[in-house]
């Protein structure tokens, strides 16, 4: 299997494990993008077009049904009157780090049958492959999150 076609199907196996286990905490896969990137703090919509790779409708309504279940609020940006930053509601926010910690559970055990040090190669593999292009600050493990940030 060629680099290009690991990547896909790589990318493939990674979504529907995300796609399962936001199924079964309620969640929409994009629900579940949208609660872990909130995770780390509120965002402004411009800020989350960019992260999620959604059209400003898109997002508009995917915000719009994720605050009708009440797991995310609107709420005025200190830095633009005019704007507004999208942030999790205390149900939210539960509910965020129960997908969160399944989702990875699940996805960590996709390459089960490596051995510990191919694992450790391959994310580091794959590590620097997002950092060299610049990927989103998304999905970040809780102890990783500053360092991450920082690139």
């Amino acid at each position: 299997m060629g680099l290009a076609a690991a990547l896909v199907r790589s990318s493939f196996l990674v979504n529907g494990v995300y796609a399962q286990a936001g199924r079964e905490h309620g969640l929409t896969p994009q629900q579940g993008q949208l609660l872990c990137v909130l995770m780390a703090q509120p965002y402004g919509m411009g800020e989350l077009c960019s992260m999620l790779g959604l059209a400003k409708s898109s997002l508009t309504g995917l915000v719009d049904r994720t605050e009708n279940n009440g797991l995310v609020r609107r709420e005025p940006d200190p830095r633009d009157s005019r704007a507004v930053r999208v942030a999790l509601t205390s149900r939210g926010a539960r509910l965020a780090d129960r997908f969160y910690t399944d989702a990875c559970r699940r996805i960590e055990e996709l390459p089960a049958g490596l051995a510990p040090g191919d694992r450790d190669v391959l994310a580091g593999l794959l590590a620097r492959v997002v950092l060299d292009n610049d990927g989103p600050v998304v999905f970040v493990e809780p102890d990783h999150g500053a360092a991450a940030a920082r690139g």
